[in-house]
């Protein structure tokens, strides 16, 4: 069964979508759980905490935090609280991989962290390459430890590269759903609603990625990903509206060949190949069945609605500190939106807005990533006051 039954892991966001299911991983073949991170969900997290025994946990809301050092006062975990106690954890958690769920940028400094301290990345935490790219390679590459995708695209996509040869690979097909609203216009995004945004056709997902998905910003994110994790170029990769999401990406090879990887629209089979790569072993997700799909569909996406994607392709094209300016005003954007302060397509019109502010440079720090994220976000706000 190989040794990767003795793997110790620990997982920043246990609450959250990808959380919960890297939880149903770990308990299929049982995983050391040796921390666990939260922001807020408390009542979730004590019951991992309950369950998986790890040896600490960190909550971002000190708060929140304050109250489970409480309640499981009767166990042997022990809690810390606050930002910069998620840092700490993740670079002093006994685990040898480290899953990186938190949603958004918050997610880079813990991610940096794990790398110094030689903890192996399972990241589902694209906020970390987006903004971060350049400095998070680095730091992988002098630290001799793993970066594993855990996007089901990416995750495709490394899939379909087992076994290609250095410089046979052509390009990316990146596949997208398409979201809630495939196919409809301008005018009729206008009255949009956040009750009609988080209905995705597909996925079972947290609120953030579900509304990027909607506008389409999560492909775009994922488009600068896959620059940093791949080394292709960002005119190598073609997004493809693939609406029943069963493949999950493919790969185009200087021969003509396409390689693809298939499967049900289920997390936990991505999340379980970044822990056990190079191996494969049954996994806790239905199998799926071909034949009552049927049917398969690829489309090109409507940049024109929706506008997020060009945005981001645009800013991993001009570099620099422009993907974190999109990335930060699309963070603050979302939250306007799903506190109903903006309207769908001023997503797109606040993160077109946050690239064009940002100037290009050549070379910058993680201070400067997020005075970038900051002011991004501060465009949004001034945006939705001027409503």
């Amino acid at each position: 069964m190989g040794d990767f039954m003795g793997k110790k892991i620990a997982i920043l966001g246990s609450t959250g979508s990808i959380g919960t299911q890297s939880l149903d991983v770990a308990r299929k073949h049982k995983f050391e759980v040796c921390s666990l991170v939260a922001h807020s969900n408390i009542d979730l997290l004590e019951q991992q905490i309950r369950e998986f025994r790890p040896k600490t946990a960190a909550v971002f809301s000190e708060d929140a935090g304050k109250i489970l050092k409480q309640r499981v006062a009767d166990t042997d975990t022990k809690v810390t609280f606050g930002a910069e106690a998620v840092v700490e954890l993740a670079a002093e958690t006994e685990a040898d991989t480290v899953i990186n769920a938190i949603v958004g940028i918050a997610g880079l400094k813990p991610t940096l962290a794990a790398i110094n301290a030689k903890k192996d990345i399972a990241l589902a935490n694209k906020e970390t390459l987006v903004t971060g790219g350049e400095l998070v390679k680095k730091a992988v590459k002098e630290n001799g430890v793993k970066l594993l995708p855990v996007d089901s695209e990416h995750s495709a996509i490394f899939q379909c590269l087992q076994g290609v040869p250095e410089g046979a690979l052509k390009g990316i097909l990146l596949t997208a759903s398409g979201g809630p609203f495939f196919g409809k216009t301008c005018e009729e995004l206008k009255s949009v609603k956040p009750a009609d945004a988080l209905k995705h056709p597909n996925w079972d997902m947290g609120a953030k990625i579900t509304i990027d998905s909607a506008t389409l910003m999560n492909k775009g994110l994922e488009v600068i990903e896959a620059v940093h994790l791949f080394d292709v170029k960002p005119k190598d990769i073609t997004v493809v509206v693939h609406r029943q999401s069963i493949i999950h990406s493919a790969v185009e090879l200087v021969d003509g060949g396409v390689i693809a990887q298939l499967g049900a629209p289920d997390m936990r089979l991505p999340i379980q190949y970044a822990l056990t790569y190079p191996e494969r072993f049954e996994c806790p997700c239905p199998d799926l069945d071909i034949f009552k799909v049927g049917t398969f569909t690829f489309e090109r996406p409507d940049i024109e609605t929706f506008t997020c994607l060009g945005s981001c392709i645009k800013a991993i094209n001009d570099g620099g500190l422009k993907p974190t300016a999109v990335n930060g005003a699309n963070e603050a954007a979302v939250r306007l939106f799903l506190d109903g302060k903006i309207g769908f397509l001023d997503i797109g019109e606040i993160v077109a807005r946050a690239l064009e502010a940002q100037c290009v440079v050549d070379t910058f720090t993680v201070d400067d990533i997020f005075a970038a994220d900051k002011a991004a976000r501060e465009l949004a706000y001034d945006f939705a006051a001027k409503l």
